[in-house]
């Protein structure tokens, strides 16, 4: 004959196994509560670390940077004499090196970087896609000094005694465009600086060009090849919408470091505190100045304007990625209207 427990007893084992499993849950919400607040405070005090550093840099430019507008105003910018021996400089010919040779190097690094990622994500066999893109990657992690290197002793002596002679006897008997390519064929200037730019950006461009491209969803490009689109449509009315925002990153990642580059740049732009209409000419640029001079700067006012030049590149990099911001918000406006 079995024995039943009361039904009071049953009943009070009940309301007990039911606070113990709801003492248990609030303190597993408790426990989860505190951990999404160590979360939040960890990772907001990683991106506060950024913008910490940032106005830092800014700071500690612009103070560096009072003496040298102090005493040339802003004049510093428009000034193109740069004497460190009577103490007298100015930032033209440094701004017009850094602009001319990110120009050069965007100019020849953006139809071919996208040439590259069209390639490898479109055209190219599947057994050559892999090999083709780890070289790419490869190239992008070469240091700019072996760049500078190879520009300097194989480079320059090969454009001088073949390109620069074949470009001066054809581009430069042009009566408009003649001046930019004449004057001596030395294998280094700003031509020769902005085409090791390119070089170097290339990778990088066709990397973050190739990314994105893949990330278009095979269903759109199947519909328009269904339609009777060729590649090339598909292309341009299916991938370049679907990821313009990729691709302006990647241009705009690309032209950053062709504005910051230094060793490459100092290697074979010529290191001439002078300005010409001719791309031949040796000159200067913001980073290469900075990296011959900063070192042996020994006047107050030099190093000073040193750091003026190096505010002038961080404000001519602030412009270019702002300006790509608002393209891009202006691109995604005319979506909306549309």
């Amino acid at each position: 004959m079995s024995v039943h427990p009361p039904v009071a007893m049953t009943d009070v084992q009940g309301s007990a196994a039911q606070e113990r499993s709801a003492a248990a849950m609030h303190s597993t919400m408790r426990k989860q509560r505190f951990q999404d607040f160590i979360f939040h405070k960890v990772t907001l005090t990683f991106a506060a670390s950024v913008l910490l550093a940032l106005i830092g840099i800014i700071v500690s430019l612009i103070i560096g940077a009072a003496p040298a507008f102090d005493e040339f105003g802003a004049s510093f910018v428009t000034t193109v004499e740069w004497d460190p021996v009577n103490d007298k400089f100015g930032a033209m010919i440094a701004i017009v090196g850094t602009l001319a040779t990110s120009f050069i190097a965007l100019l020849i690094a953006f139809p071919v970087s996208f040439g590259i990622a069209l390639f490898l994500t479109e055209i190219c066999p599947v057994w050559l896609r892999r090999p083709l893109g780890t070289a790419v990657e490869l190239l992008a992690g070469v240091p700019s000094i072996i760049y500078g290197m190879w520009g300097l002793f194989v480079f320059a002596p090969l454009f001088a005694d073949h390109v620069q002679p074949l470009l001066k006897s054809t581009l430069g008997q042009l009566p408009v465009i003649g001046h930019v390519f004449s004057g001596p064929t030395m294998g280094i200037g700003i031509l020769t600086a902005g085409l090791i730019l390119a070089v170097m950006i290339i990778p990088f461009i066709a990397s973050v060009m190739r990314d994105v491209f893949e990330i278009v969803p095979a269903v759109l490009k199947e519909s328009a090849y269904g339609l009777g689109c060729t590649q090339w449509e598909v292309v341009r009315k299916v991938v370049l919408p679907y990821t313009k925002t990729g691709v302006v990153g990647g241009v705009m990642l690309g032209l950053g470091r062709a504005l910051g580059e230094t060793m490459a740049v100092t290697f074979v732009i010529g290191n001439a505190h002078s300005l010409s209409w001719s791309l031949f000419s040796a000159g200067n640029s913001i980073s290469s100045t900075l990296a011959n001079e900063f070192a042996e700067a020994a006047s107050p006012l030099h190093v000073s304007s040193l750091f003026a030049l190096a505010l002038i590149l961080f404000i001519i990099t602030f412009i270019v990625l702002s300006a790509a911001k608002i393209m891009l918000a202006g691109m995604s406006r005319k979506e909306g209207v549309k």
